[in-house]
């Protein structure tokens, strides 16, 4: 089954068929307690034990999963299929109020809104109001499963698939032909198949919507806990829910919706905010109380929503913030509700095999009736905790009923249950806003607000104003009451003899004249609180001004120090370029001045080589040497015509008449040298 949303129900299958699986793992893979991680589905049949060395083995979910499509409309289709008796067998168990619930359409933005305003270190959500959480009184009104009797604990494994086989026994394309027919698979009497026929139906039920994941995976840790059956209602797995709730709400806020039972965080703020309007009442007096309600559809970006609601949030009036919506309930049509009631109101550690998360109802008093008092936030984790979501699935065998013997006591002891002496949430108030004000009062004035002096008077202010609006109730009450007994009075009356009317219309003109006072020096109250705010805002605005005024100088002076730094750099690279142009240049003038030197001297070769031609052809003319000859005289040898040269120049040398003067030269031998052209 496609899921709808990434929450941890999936959507419907609408019957399409699909294969499921089992997977056998290698001998020495690691553990698995959760089915957080998504594997590839493969399908579901009884596969050959891998031995070790085998590749084929396929890959799949993990020996504590299931892979199944199923949702929730499949699951109560499954349920509606059950015989009579099965039906029965549930309903003894507790879970036939949550298994007739009909499905609730996912509310992603307030899911998500409601996420990132989570502190993982109470476990709770921060609102400018103070601290909010989900209770164990919310659990068993909104979902009608049981929060009382044992703790959902045990032992976890490092595989499941021996109890898998033997206590479910799944054929090849049993939940494929579930999911069409549920009446044609079960078995219609008692026995081993239909107490097999049970454990595959509760399976689904826990380990889909009870414990869900975000995937198709189902979770097998609480198969061990079905095995003996009669047992199985003994166990409170309403308290299992919230703790794996309020484990799934610690994810990274980047991460979309949360794994678990999410429709109960959208009914509660549907109790609790209803100024921001996102759930639908319907069927008035239905239980449990999930049944009133649908999702009020809003077409807007997911993002769009996000922020319009914590925009509310952070605006929601302290009058529109109801602490205690279940007061007036008719208990008589939930018993869950009586059975669960000694665990209501108090401090209690919620178990869910290697979940183990506190429930600090002390900082959420006022959900009680109660002044919230000033207590210590928690923000460590305990030494005992894993240390991370990322070493979930790689743990050895664990007994958490060892491990975690101190936490189990206190369920047992049922918790501590939570008082409070104080007053008013005056000192709460100061407490919440100096440890999260940066947090909660998301204004723009929170980074000039270094030592919370802003967030301190926001929130004594937003404690007046609810006190003030609590006084006004009183007050508006009292009036009501003494404008009716004023006219009992005056209609029993005489229309003479009366004395003070009437002792009952004395006190309450006395109570009304009281509260009405204590709601003036209230308002006094208010009006200081705000100019106080207003005088401390505006001094620490100038503070920062002032603060920022020699930084300011000095950033300007460093501006421009870095300009000039730059603009000196800026020619210095100039200055380098243009030295290094005039360099290249001087080299090309010398390179130009050396080809011309060059081209100088071989002109004045040729010009001495064409004056030698021209007198060796006049020579020759006269001497009668044929031309070709004389051709490849001049030309035969470069040797002779440097002896000629030099005969010339000591011609020109020697004086007239000396014996060194010319003499006739003898002709040339008739036959050419070797090596010229004419050999033949």
């Amino acid at each position: 089954m496609e899921e709808e949303h990434r929450e941890g129900q999936g959507g419907e299958s609408g019957g399409r068929r699909r294969k499921k699986s089992i997977r056998r793992r290698q001998p020495g893979e690691g553990s698995s307690t959760a089915a957080t991680e998504a594997s590839p589905a493969v399908p579901m049949e009884e596969e050959p034990v891998a031995m070790p060395g085998d590749e084929d083995e396929p890959v799949g979910p993990k020996k504590s999963e299931l892979r199944s499509r199923l949702g929730w409309a499949v699951i109560r289709a499954i349920y509606d299929g059950l015989p009579d008796f099965q039906v029965r067998r549930l309903e003894g168990m507790g879970f036939g109020p949550f298994l007739r619930l009909e499905e609730l359409t996912p509310d992603v933005a307030l899911i998500q809104a409601l996420k990132e305003r989570w502190d993982p270190g109470c476990h709770v959500f921060l609102f400018p109001w103070g601290h909010m959480v989900p209770t164990l009184e919310d659990v068993v009104r909104i979902t009608g499963l049981r929060v009382d009797g044992q703790a959902v604990t045990g032992t976890t494994y490092t595989s499941y698939q021996e109890p898998v086989e033997r206590l479910l026994e799944l054929e090849a394309d049993y939940l494929a032909r579930l999911t069409e027919d549920a009446r044609a698979v079960l078995a219609e009497e008692e026995g081993a198949a239909a107490d097999r026929d049970l454990r595959r139906f509760l399976i689904l039920v826990i380990g889909k919507l009870i414990l869900g994941t975000r995937g198709d995976l189902v979770s097998c840790r609480c198969l061990p806990l079905l095995e003996d059956l009669t047992q199985v209602g003994s166990y409170a797995w309403g308290a299992a829910l919230l703790a794996h709730l309020f484990d799934s709400l610690g994810t990274s806020s980047r991460e979309t919706g949360v794994a678990g039972f999410f429709p109960l965080l959208q009914v509660w703020a549907y109790y609790h905010l209803p100024s921001l309007r996102r759930g639908v009442a319907r069927r008035r007096g239905a239980v449990p109380l999930l049944q009133r309600w649908r999702f009020c559809r809003d077409e807007r970006s997911l993002r769009r929503q996000v922020t319009m609601i914590h925009d509310a949030m952070d605006t929601i009036p302290f009058g529109h913030v109801q602490w205690t919506p279940y007061v007036g309930e008719d208990d008589a049509t939930q018993p869950w509700v009586e059975r669960g009631r000694p665990y209501f109101g108090r401090d209690i550690w919620l178990h869910c095999y290697n979940i183990v998360v506190p429930l600090h109802h002390q900082l959420v008093a006022r959900t009680l009736g109660l002044h919230q008092a000033v207590v210590e936030f928690p923000t460590r984790q305990r030494s005992w905790e894993r240390p991370g979501r990322s070493f979930r699935g790689i743990q050895h065998v664990t007994d958490w009923t060892v491990r975690v013997r101190e936490q189990l006591d206190d369920w047992e002891r049922r918790g501590k249950e939570v008082s409070s002496e104080a007053a008013s949430d005056e000192d709460y108030y100061r407490a919440y806003a100096r440890r999260y004000g940066a947090q909660v009062y998301r204004g723009t004035r929170r980074p000039l607000d270094p030592e919370g002096r802003i967030a301190s008077l926001e929130g004594v202010l937003h404690s007046t104003i609810q006190q003030r609006d609590d006084l006004q109730a009183v007050v508006d009450q009292l009036r009501g009451e003494l404008e009716r007994a004023q006219q009992m009075v005056g209609g029993a009356s005489s229309s003479q003899e009366d004395p003070g009317r009437s002792v009952l219309e004395g006190q309450l003109a006395a109570a009304t004249a009281r509260a009405e006072d204590a709601l003036a020096q209230l308002r006094e109250r208010e009006q200081e609180l705000r100019t106080a705010l207003a005088r401390t805002t505006a001094l620490e605005t100038e503070m920062a001004e002032l603060r920022l005024r020699p930084e300011a100088a000095e950033a300007t002076r460093w501006r421009q120090e870095a300009e000039a730094a730059a603009r000196w750099q800026q020619d210095a690279e100039e200055a380098v370029r243009l030295r290094a142009e005039a360099s290249d240049l001087r080299t090309q003038l010398g390179e130009e001045r050396h080809r011309s030197d060059m081209l100088r001297s071989e002109m004045r070769g040729l010009e001495r080589a064409l004056a030698l031609v021209g007198r060796s052809l006049s020579v020759t003319s006269r001497s009668g040497i044929p031309s070709g000859s004389a051709g490849h005289y001049l030309t035969g040898s470069s040797g002779r015509r440097r002896n000629e040269e030099e005969e010339r120049r000591r011609r020109e040398r020697a004086p007239e008449g000396s014996e060194t003067g010319p003499r006739p030269m003898a002709p040339p031998s008739p036959r050419p040298p070797e090596g010229t052209g004419e050999s033949g």
